[in-house]
């Protein structure tokens, strides 16, 4: 069965080599055809030899491999197959799986996506380092001095959602929210950063206020004698760009609508810090799931 496999893959990787030598040649029309023949033959390949096939290639090659046809889309879709395991487990630092930071994410593609989205170690505060795991990010201890940071990649299209922990003392300051890439992510002394322009919207969870140019709009969430956060618990941030609104779940309970006309721009998940020694991770889930 292997000889026949090594067999297969070694037809089939000839064929695709004739048509980029077919295209470099300019023999656009040839190429096409044999184009035609392959994609003609694509579904009929077993699912061992896809896995076989896709684990050599890249991420931005696996997407292109999803729009072929419907049997390779099929294949692409477990994200649990060993295609992504290998993924996963080549990307996605080791330290990550020691504790139970990505039991939010079960799928090996959940995960992978996840690091993609982490925290930015290029678009923080001087005073900020990102751990191991690629999920958390630590304060160092620094006197008057309010640090926060962005994650990697920002959304202006459809809705997305992501969970914070905060992992240690709030202090005077701990804010959730989005920011722009505008919004400053330092500042000198104890500030509100997060939510203190018009380029960033948070949740200062000491007092349960939202933020916003500056502004205090409102105790959050909309409920007599609202508890305040405990450190350990599990917040999750959900932008629905289609809406224009931010809202945010407590330990998997929604507390509403905080901000609504959120403006047309590119809006990323960002935290502000200022105790010593706190760390805050941060785990993107994807859409967030109605009811």
């Amino acid at each position: 069965m292997a000889k026949a496999t090594a067999s297969f893959v070694r037809c089939l990787a000839a064929r695709c080599w004739d048509i980029l030598e077919c295209t470099r040649c300019a023999d656009i029309r040839q190429a096409h055809a044999m184009e035609e023949d392959l994609i003609e033959y694509a579904p009929n390949i077993p699912d061992n030899v896809l896995e076989l096939i896709f684990s050599y290639l890249k991420l931005q090659d696996l997407r292109n491999c999803a729009l072929v046809c419907k049997s390779w889309y099929r294949f692409l879709c477990d994200e649990n197959n060993e295609v992504w395991r290998a993924q996963c487990l080549q990307k996605v630092p080791t330290e990550a799986f020691k504790n139970d930071l990505l039991s939010v994410v079960p799928s090996y593609k959940a995960k992978l996506r996840a690091f993609f989205h982490a925290w930015n170690p290029f678009d923080c505060s001087r005073h900020v380092y990102i751990k191991p795991n690629g999920f958390t990010l630590h304060r160092n201890p620094v006197a008057q001095s309010t640090d926060g940071s962005r994650g990697k990649i920002g959304f202006k299209h459809g809705r997305h959602a992501w969970e914070v922990r905060w992992e240690g003392p709030l202090g005077t300051v701990a804010v959730v929210g989005i920011a722009t890439k505008d919004a400053a992510i330092q500042c000198h002394g104890y500030y509100a950063l997060l939510g203190a322009d018009d380029q960033s919207w948070g949740w200062n969870l000491v007092d349960n206020l939202l933020l916003h140019n500056g502004d205090a709009h409102g105790i959050y969430p909309l409920l007599n004698n609202a508890p305040k956060y405990k450190v350990g618990e599990r917040i999750r941030v959900i932008l629905d760009c289609d809406d224009n609104t931010l809202s945010f779940e407590k330990n998997y309970e929604f507390l509403g609508v905080a901000f609504t006309d959120l403006p047309d721009k590119i809006f990323y998940p960002t935290v502000a810090a200022v105790y010593g020694n706190t760390e805050i991770s941060m785990v993107y889930l994807g859409p967030p799931l109605d009811g």
